[in-house]
């Protein structure tokens, strides 16, 4: 039934929204015609009624004077008018009522005017229904009643003739109103059209294309911006995606050049290659290209894996000292600790994965020393690690974070490093609902909440 329903609607907006309003539009009229007649029909008999309650008092006063007129007059059209003795004699009577005989033989009780709907009466060649206003009153020659009323067709009439107008005229105006809120709302839709047609055009090379922004302030113009604000991160994520590509790309190239450089020396002078060299050598290329792509996993699965793992209550101060201990047997610099009970819920793996690469780039630049610090306060633990090297220089302190980047590249491509080691930091962080910064030159710091 609804999908009956559904199939007869318009399928545009536009369309929908004409009908539907048209529609509201039309009830809303066909209610105020219908209180408009029904008060132009009360109206036109309070005001019949209260004419002939008022003529009506007149008469009874003339008849009690002994000036009662013999033909009745200044009734009102399609209005009768008589007098009537108690013995049934007319007394007086309107020019429609000359020469009838009493309309009735009512007599009200009191001296007030009593209604009463009288039908088929005479009215010259015809007969009609009235609403006979009747009043007792005395005269000179005894009592007589005075019978006053308008035809009841007259406001039938009346009220035909407004309703016959409201039959023409409604469809005429709805059919108006329906044309103008097709006008009105086919404007309001043409923005809406125009972001349509340019987001249908843009393709994947193409996001830095915008949505045209209407000029007025309102809900449409939001959604252009709002449309705007999404190719920009788009285009911002693409060139992210496509610069980490392409870095990807470099990086793994380099090992997979020595390789096949030392191969095709080794198989073109096998009599003077020192083997054992070589496969040292192509072990360290193997180790780098290793190293790489498994920081390339991490970044590409990092977040989808933590939110399916479950979090646990992690101590942070034992994973600093779990690698710095792992730190001192791999190298000649200094590294101190001032560690505090600092426990976090979150997932020991990737904790100690950002610890590490945060130990190892401070250890990689240090002069001398490293000092590492864990601190709890307020609901976060504070995990610092500073080195005493020349730290990055104020201008790449904003991307220092950024996959791939290097302060020095000719320096870094041929180290150890993937490029990628603070990225990850940013990424763990992330994910246990924390951040890092790089504060001085060479101090980042990692803030967590507490478990």
């Amino acid at each position: 039934m609804r999908s009956g329903v559904r199939a007869r609607l318009p399928r545009s907006v536009r369309g929908r929204t004409t009908l539907l309003a048209t529609l509201v539009v039309v009830l809303a009229l066909l209610l105020g015609s219908a209180v408009l007649v029904t008060t132009v029909n009360r109206s036109l008999t309070l005001a019949a009624d209260d004419q002939a309650q008022t003529r009506a008092v007149d008469l009874a006063a003339q008849a009690t004077s002994g000036e009662l007129p013999g033909v009745v007059r200044g009734i009102g059209d399609d209005s009768l008018a008589q007098v009537v003795s108690d013995d049934g004699r007319v007394l007086a009577a309107s020019d429609n009522l000359l020469g009838r005989s009493a309309v009735s033989s009512f007599v009200p009780d009191g001296n007030q005017p009593v209604a009463r709907t009288m039908r088929d009466l005479p009215d010259d060649d015809e007969r009609e229904d009235y609403r006979v206003w009747a009043l007792r009153t005395d005269t000179p020659d005894g009592s007589a009643v005075v019978y006053v009323g308008p035809s009841l067709e007259a406001a039938q009439e009346a009220t035909n003739r407004l309703v016959g107008t409201l039959v023409v005229g409604l469809p005429l105006l709805a059919l108006v109103l329906a044309g103008l809120i097709w006008l009105v709302v086919g404007r309001s839709l043409r923005p809406m059209e125009a972001i349509r047609r340019e987001v249908a055009a843009i393709g994947a090379h193409q996001l830095e294309r915008r949505v045209p922004v209407p000029d007025a302030d309102d809900e449409v113009a939001a959604l252009a911006r709002t449309m705007n604000d999404m190719l920009a991160r788009l285009q911002t994520a693409d060139a992210g995606q496509r610069a980490f590509v392409a870095n990807a790309s470099h990086d793994l190239q380099s090992p997979l050049t020595v390789f096949r450089a030392e191969l095709e020396v080794a198989l073109k002078h096998p009599e003077v290659t020192a083997w054992p060299a070589t496969a040292r050598s192509l072990q360290a290329e193997a180790g780098r290209m290793e190293s790489l792509v498994r920081d390339l996993l991490f970044l590409a699965q990092s977040a989808e894996a933590l939110d399916r793992a479950e979090r646990r209550l992690v101590d942070l101060d034992d994973l600093v000292q779990e690698e710095v201990t792992r730190a001192r047997t791999s190298t000649d610099i200094t590294v101190s600790t001032q560690v505090t009970a600092a426990p976090v819920r979150g997932h020991r793996d990737d904790l100690a994965r950002m610890v590490r690469n945060l130990l190892d780039n401070a250890v990689t630049h240090a002069a001398s020393k490293v000092h590492i610090t864990v601190v709890q306060e307020a609901g976060t633990v504070t995990l610092s690690v500073e080195d005493d090297g020349p730290g990055v220089p104020e201008q790449h302190r904003d991307r220092v974070f950024d996959r791939f980047f290097r302060v020095d590249p000719a320096r870094d491509r041929t180290s150890q490093g993937t490029g990628l080691g603070l990225s990850i930091v940013r990424a763990v962080a992330e994910d246990h609902r924390g951040s890092v910064r790089l504060t001085g030159a060479a101090r980042f710091e990692v803030e967590l909440p507490t478990a």
